[in-house]
């Protein structure tokens, strides 16, 4: 578990330097609010309907603030979660969303996939948003740390954008890069086709839904 966020540095200290997604953990919620509306949530909601019953061992890469770690453990009152985001900044409001009961259910973790042990396994894993910030020469690792994660007969949940040729979706795209490498130095350029990369692991997807104007996607796969 992350310690409480930490206060403001002592008289006399540099304030600790904000790195990559920790520089708009601040204004994230709002910001995607005010581009897309609750296309991002309803994008999400869509793919969550493919969580698997029970008591499952969740896996949620890169969630952010925490939205959806709220809407697994309604979803799934008896879940447990590994939470692993690379911003700590996000892991301290995400925290901060739970009540004492759940916080028992939620190991959250900084780090990456890289951070993933490899006796780990879940029945679930959710990339919501996230894939899209892998560089396209690191996405085939990634999802195979991933997939190796992935119990038999478990679901991989994924919300993401849509690629685009031509066209507004196009330019919203690569503004949407502009901005994050601007802000956060991320790493990505453009959007990979993550539809084949999912199949080159083997996986088969079953679509959700398509939301924004068929911008972004919800694919369940197995």
């Amino acid at each position: 578990m992350l310690p409480p966020a930490a206060g403001p540095p002592l008289p006399g200290t540099a304030a600790p330097t904000l790195t990559g997604f920790d520089r708009v953990a601040w204004c994230y919620d709002a910001l995607v609010a005010l581009v897309f509306g609750p296309a991002l949530r309803n994008t999400q909601r869509a793919a969550l309907a493919g969580l698997p019953t029970g008591a499952p061992h969740v896996l949620i890469l890169g969630g952010g603030t925490g939205w959806v770690l709220v809407e697994v453990l309604r979803l799934c009152p008896a879940a447990t979660v590994l939470y692993l985001e690379a911003s700590r900044h996000m892991l301290v409001r995400a925290r901060a969303r739970l009540s004492l009961a759940q916080l028992a259910q939620v190991e959250f973790r900084h780090g990456t996939q890289v951070a993933l042990a490899p006796s780990e396994a879940f029945d679930a894993i959710l990339t919501f948003f996230v894939l899209d910030c892998i560089a396209t020469a690191d996405l085939p690792d990634a999802l195979g740390r991933l997939h190796t994660a992935l119990r038999p007969g478990g679901r991989w949940l994924l919300a993401d954008f849509r690629p685009a040729r031509r066209g507004w979706r196009r330019l919203l795209l690569a503004a949407m890069f502009w901005f994050f490498r601007l802000t956060t130095r991320l790493r990505a350029r453009e959007l990979p086709d993550l539809a084949a990369a999912m199949a080159a692991q083997g996986l088969r997807g079953e679509a959700m839904g398509q939301f924004y104007r068929g911008a972004t996607e919800a694919v369940v796969f197995q």
